[in-house]
């Protein structure tokens, strides 16, 4: 048995169809990369550590990225009124006078909730969405509390859209992938055929496929349809939309795909001599501006203890908190996720310049938790034993 299977059978059945990856990394590249299972069951397809999967939350490390990059270039400012992008009037009602900005969209303290559905058709309008005072925390005004909320991230999308006239997925390759030399998505639009033709499907344990079960191809439709179950995108207006391509989970990128990324936290804005963020950009990421306090957030069980621009700080060392999936008291920057039976992690250990990215599919919904607030696979994942 390998390494990283016997990692993976933490789970009480059998490895299959459950599947994973874990690559370790440093500043200057990668150490180790191990893949088990597979990618595609029905076709026998084992999985590589460059087979695009969807990652869930940590597609929003990767939205703070590139809203930092748009930052730099003038196109947007983190303490502004996103109102004034967006052409409507953002507002929690119950706090009409307080504005909603960038900053407490990306770090979860805009008082949004999810509450109401952050998946939307083609042809919604998220004004309309966001209209619906139960969209919002009534007892906290924006940057007094701390819940974690997908809905931010379609809002941070539609800004992003407004502020430069592009597709939000557009937008990711230019000021992302595309730099990284990554080859990945949000939702399949923007990948290429070949690319979508190696997805990682997402299973149930017991096998049934969830997402992502392409069959060897490119999705005819690879977003939520309109209502009347049309599907062209030239439907697109910017801004209208912000949760088109599921920026709060929905980026398609292989295991190697992440590490590189984590090369560049690692080496805090820089990949191999080239700089995607600023020494202000990239102090302004690795900052926590949210740290729980015993009353000022919600933790999920002690899973989220503290929380910056799309990134999360492990190890808080406050009464409640159980954020330490290494169990080494080490703090990380990164991002967790969790969706569609996908377990996944990117750390960064910034004091050594060393990484890990890893994801394990088909992990059940009660799979047993570890000695912290992740899962005992998850821990296993991350410590590599």
């Amino acid at each position: 048995m390998s390494i990283l299977l016997s990692l993976l059978a933490v789970q009480a059945f059998a490895p299959e169809p459950l599947a994973g990856a874990r690559v370790t990394f440093d500043r200057d590249g990668v150490a180790a990369a191990q893949t088990a299972g597979y990618a595609d069951i029905a076709a026998a397809r084992r999985l590589t550590a460059d087979d695009p999967v969807r990652v869930a939350s940590i597609s929003k490390l990767a939205v703070a990225i590139v809203v930092l990059r748009l930052v730099e270039a003038g196109t947007l400012d983190l303490d502004a009124d996103v109102s004034d992008r967006l052409g409507w009037r953002l507002r929690n009602p119950a706090h009409p006078q307080v504005p909603v900005t960038l900053r407490l969209l990306l770090s979860h303290r805009s008082s949004l909730t999810d509450a109401v559905d952050y998946v939307l058709p083609l042809d919604a309008e998220m004004q309309k969405v966001l209209a619906d005072p139960k969209a919002w925390d009534a007892a906290h005004a924006p940057a007094t509390y701390f819940r974690y909320t997908n809905m931010n991230y379609p809002v941070v999308a539609a800004v992003i859209e407004r502020a430069t006239g592009q597709r939000f997925d557009r937008v990711m390759q230019a000021q992302l992938f595309g730099p990284l030399a990554i080859e990945a998505c949000f939702n399949w639009e923007s990948c290429s055929a070949a690319t979508a033709a190696r997805a990682v499907v997402l299973y149930e344990p017991d096998g049934t496929a969830l997402r992502d079960d392409n069959r060897g191809a490119k999705p005819a439709c690879s977003v939520t349809p309109a209502v009347d179950g049309d599907c062209d995108l030239s439907r697109w207006v910017a801004g209208r939309n912000g949760a088109i391509f599921s920026p709060q989970g929905g980026m398609r990128i292989s295991a190697n795909g992440l590490a590189r990324i984590g090369r560049l936290l690692a080496g805090e804005g820089v990949v191999d001599g080239v700089r995607l963020l600023s020494p202000a950009s990239f102090a302004a990421l690795a900052t926590p501006l949210w740290t729980y306090d015993g009353s000022n957030g919600e933790t999920e069980g002690g899973f989220y203890c503290s929380y910056g621009l799309g990134v999360t700080f492990t190890a808080t060392r406050v009464a409640g908190c159980a954020d330490d999936p290494f169990g080494d008291g080490r703090v990380r920057i990164g991002h967790a996720g969790d969706a569609y039976r996908l377990r996944s992690g990117l750390w960064v250990d910034r004091a050594s310049g060393t990484g890990v990215a890893y994801y394990a599919t088909g992990v059940a919904t009660d799979a047993p938790r570890g000695s912290s607030a992740f899962s005992a696979i998850e821990e296993r994942l991350a410590r590599g034993r």
